[in-house]
């Protein structure tokens, strides 16, 4: 499943000094396309957001049954409770590990993608590629940013949970830098340092704590912004 021609020590060596790398061609190419039509067509989304009323998730016969009119107010308000500042976001998103241990969709690419990820093999090639002996478990959500849609600042941390480092496998084939979507990297005075386009079939990763946010997808973008996300975990 994973491209075997990476370049495993540059990229290790570039997540070692800049606390963050992306890798092109992480998967196979095939794999790649694989799951990308698996998202497209077959993952029955739901929507997390956080806004005026706290986090929540809208299951998904409710989510599918609202228009897209119902849909872009939701969002507008989940962006407008932003104005105030503090964490909010909403996103389209199918939490892997829960699914998986409630045995829902039993069909689904997605729990095959997450028992590979917590192999011995995979395990071993993440503790490689970071330089981190401390991972024991990856823990994976599929996620589909629309138009609208955003996740602001924060830096992933959560000690009870053993977040070492953030990934994300991006799956949108043609994204332009103006559609938004974009992962930015904040320093401690609020300026962007770097910001990761989500090519196609890129992995991003990074060491967390980290300051970083996905900018709101625009409404002119061409398709939606499709990722396997989570954490490396101890």
């Amino acid at each position: 499943m994973i491209n075997n021609a990476l370049d495993i020590a540059a990229a290790k060596q570039q997540l070692q000094i800049a606390g963050r790398v992306q890798i092109p061609q992480y998967l196979q190419d095939d794999a790649a396309h694989l799951l990308r039509q698996h998202l497209l067509h077959e993952v029955p989304w739901t929507l997390a957001l956080r806004d005026a009323d706290g986090s929540r998730t809208l299951d998904a016969e409710t989510y599918r049954r609202m228009d897209n009119e119902a849909r872009a107010a939701l969002f507008k308000r989940t962006a407008n409770a932003a104005r105030g500042g503090g964490y909010h976001f909403a996103y389209d998103s199918y939490q892997m590990i829960t699914a998986y241990q409630e045995g829902r969709d039993p069909g689904l690419l997605l729990h095959r993608i997450l028992e590979f990820f917590n192999t011995p093999d995979y395990l071993a090639f993440a503790r490689e590629l970071t330089g981190e002996p401390a991972i024991r478990r990856i823990g994976a959500q599929a996620t589909c940013y629309r138009r609208g849609q955003f996740l602001r600042q924060h830096s992933d941390e959560d000690q009870r949970e053993g977040r070492l480092f953030a990934y994300v496998i991006n799956l949108s084939q043609h994204w332009h830098a103006d559609w938004g979507g974009l992962l930015h990297f904040v320093d401690t005075g609020g300026s962007i340092t770097e910001t990761f386009l989500p090519r196609w079939n890129a992995l991003s990763l990074f060491r967390v704590p980290t300051e970083h946010l996905v900018s709101m997808v625009e409404p002119w973008a061409d398709e939606e912004r499709y990722a396997i996300t989570g954490w490396m975990l101890r």
